[in-house]
């Protein structure tokens, strides 16, 4: 992580991309263990780990809950999805169809948060040129 306050929102993309990567792994890790008897799927939820931090923060503007929050509490982790109800015999909740819209979805999301990144740096780069 950079320390300074011109770099906050590159943190935030950085640590989004991160959990990104982690999510794409997680689903496909889904996909695999589709045929798996008893499988249960996992995810993991970024958002609402951010929401929660967000919500903590005082200030009005974003750029201020951006500058306060505190990146090493943004660490979302792997949860077993008991909520989804397995229609499958052998106990397994993993649908097939669902994982793939997820992995695409999260694939599009991860692109837009690294060229967000490369869009920041690009941005300073010509300031400082």
């Amino acid at each position: 992580m950079i320390n300074s306050t011109s770099f906050d929102y590159i943190n935030l993309l950085t640590k989004a991309a991160d959990a990104s990567w982690k999510r794409e792994s997680v689903i496909s890790n889904n996909i695999a263990n589709v045929d798996t008897p008893g499988y249960k799927r996992k995810d993991l939820d970024f958002e609402g780990v951010l929401t929660e931090e967000i919500g903590r923060c005082k200030h009005e503007s974003l750029d201020s809950k951006v500058s306060e929050l505190d990146m090493s509490k943004l660490n979302p982790t792997v949860y077993t999805d008991s909520s989804t109800y397995a229609y499958r015999m052998d106990g397994n909740n993993v649908d097939i169809d669902t994982e793939n819209v997820e992995l695409a979805s999260e694939q599009i999301k991860y692109e837009g948060l690294t060229s967000s990144i490369s869009s920041q740096f690009e941005r300073m780069k010509s300031v400082i040129s």
